[in-house]
């Protein structure tokens, strides 16, 4: 655990995000951001992240005062198009469709707010899929997993059978690099 002085505040409600903040802080409360998620056309996947996750972490840190706040954003990134959580049964397999056999990038945006001052950092994971039969998409989409995650998956769950391997943190893919975390928290005052 890290040994933090003062309260500290996860700018989310990601189940995945919360359960993964224990791993470093024993006693965190969570808040949600209520943030406007839209950015700027044609930004790179891994800026999109960091710009989301910092409107996250102000938006809450600016009610919080004195606390440290960590937001973050995680996105599924293949050859230049973003995927983020799907709208629809047939956006989720139309992204499963897309990954299927193919390597993609996701990319977690975080950023440290405190006391007026922020750090913002990514980190980037490469993911390789199998091929995916249609059987499997459509059994995938069944089990209602895939609507809540960015690229339509859940490493850590019934999507983790799709997964041949990663370059990266796991975490990350996730939704939080812990680890990355861990070290950028050493430094803060």
């Amino acid at each position: 655990m890290v040994t933090f002085e003062g309260k500290v505040v996860l700018a989310s409600q990601s189940p995945r995000r919360r359960e993964l903040m224990g791993l470093l802080f024993q006693e965190f409360e969570v808040c949600s951001p209520q943030v406007d998620e839209s950015a700027a056309p044609g930004l790179a996947p891994w800026k999109l992240v960091e710009e989301l996750a910092a409107r996250k972490a102000l938006a809450v840190a600016g009610r919080e005062p004195g606390a440290l706040v960590v937001g973050a954003d995680t996105v599924v990134a293949l050859g230049g198009q973003v995927l983020g959580k799907p709208h629809s049964p047939q956006e989720a397999a139309s992204m499963l469709h897309t990954l299927s056999g193919r390597a993609h990038m996701v990319y977690t945006g975080v950023c440290l707010a405190r006391a007026g001052r922020k750090q913002v950092f990514h980190a980037g994971t490469r993911v390789q899929f199998k091929p995916l039969s249609e059987e499997e998409i459509q059994w995938y989409l069944s089990t209602g997993e895939p609507f809540d995650k960015a690229g339509a998956y859940g490493i850590q769950g019934l999507g983790s059978r799709f997964v041949r391997g990663i370059d990266g943190d796991y975490f990350n893919v996730m939704g939080l690099p812990v680890n990355m975390i861990y070290e950028k928290l050493a430094v803060i005052p």
